[in-house]
């Protein structure tokens, strides 16, 4: 399934997801990754879908969506890997452009030093880059880059995109505790959004499983304390600690439904419980999944999480 929801963002409002990389390529395995560990790390990039086949796929939803009178904000780029893996990403935006919606990517920007995907950003109206740290070693802590990235290639191409984009762009900065929620770690990254001067920085914290569950988040101390020193800095910095919500929306397919949005966007026990209620349907459909294997439930935060169980791509 490569378009998922719509579900509710944090920043973003309500967005359709498109998920063009096949679970879990990634050119990082972070700590804190909703997903679990990377299951193929690599830095190359590649053809993955056919842009036609995402153009169907987004239509499809879009047109299913309309028809239960659900709005759609954004169509996001937010897959089950780093979205700028495909070489097909511009021009797949190039095909959703006349659908009418903003359309958004959320990059760990690993590959933003590479000119081409610089340029295949520009296309569009709202873009989010990973900053969780400006030190090497944390880095490599918290991020698990591919062997062959360089910290300040990457560092530096986010400079050099947003000195040239033209859409709204936003950081984010995924606190972990112990790991990157130090006052060195945080003043670095305040000294380096003073330069990439983004619309909007976002500090964020783990709220569904981490890959490693010993990724918590920091306490409010320490949150408080990473906002007051980018507030001192930057302009428009924002928490991002809240559960998003239960606006999960129906499409007429239960189980695919769930199916799609789990793949990427845990949900919470109390959002399916409302999802079902508004699809008319009962947990007998979740048992069944859980039972099929296809679902997994997992327990974070004291809190029941449903999430779809990744199988390793065939891809190459």
């Amino acid at each position: 399934m490569i378009a998922f929801g719509p579900v509710p963002s944090r920043r973003l409002g309500r967005s359709l997801g498109i998920n063009n990389i096949p679970p879990k390529i990634c050119t990082y395995s972070c700590v804190y990754c909703q997903l679990g560990r990377t299951i193929k790390m690599q830095a190359d990039r590649r053809a993955f879908y056919q842009p036609d086949e995402i153009l169907k796929d987004v239509e499809r939803k879009v047109e299913s969506t309309r028809e239960v009178d659900e709005s759609i904000d954004y169509l996001t780029f937010v897959p089950d890997g780093e979205p700028t893996l495909d070489t097909n990403l511009g021009h797949e935006i190039e095909l959703l452009k006349p659908l009418g919606i903003r359309i958004a990517v959320i990059t760990n920007a690993s590959l933003i030093w590479h000119e081409d995907v610089r340029e295949e950003l520009m296309k569009t109206d709202w873009v989010s880059l990973k900053v969780d740290s400006t030190l090497e070693e944390v880095w490599h802590r918290i991020n698990r880059p591919y062997r062959t990235l360089q910290l300040d290639s990457v560092l530096d191409g986010m400079l050099a995109f947003a000195k040239a984009y033209e859409g709204e762009l936003a950081t984010e900065t995924m606190l972990v505790e112990g790991v990157n929620d130090g006052e060195e770690n945080i003043r670095g990254i305040a000294d380096f959004l003073v330069r990439l001067r983004p619309d909007q920085a976002y500090l964020s914290i783990p709220t569904r499983p981490p890959a490693e569950n010993w990724a918590h988040p920091p306490n409010e101390e320490t949150i408080n304390r990473a906002f007051q020193i980018l507030s001192e800095k930057v302009d428009h910095v924002e928490h991002l600690i809240g559960y998003e919500g239960s606006e999960f929306s129906f499409t007429g397919n239960v189980e695919e439904d769930l199916l799609s949005i789990t793949a990427v966007h845990p949900m919470r026990e109390d959002a399916v419980s409302e999802f079902l209620t508004r699809a008319e349907a009962d947990w007998t459909v979740v048992h069944r999944l859980v039972a099929q294997d296809q679902l997994v439930e997992t327990e974070y935060g004291g809190h029941q999480f449903y999430l779809r169980k990744l199988r390793r791509s065939s891809a190459d």
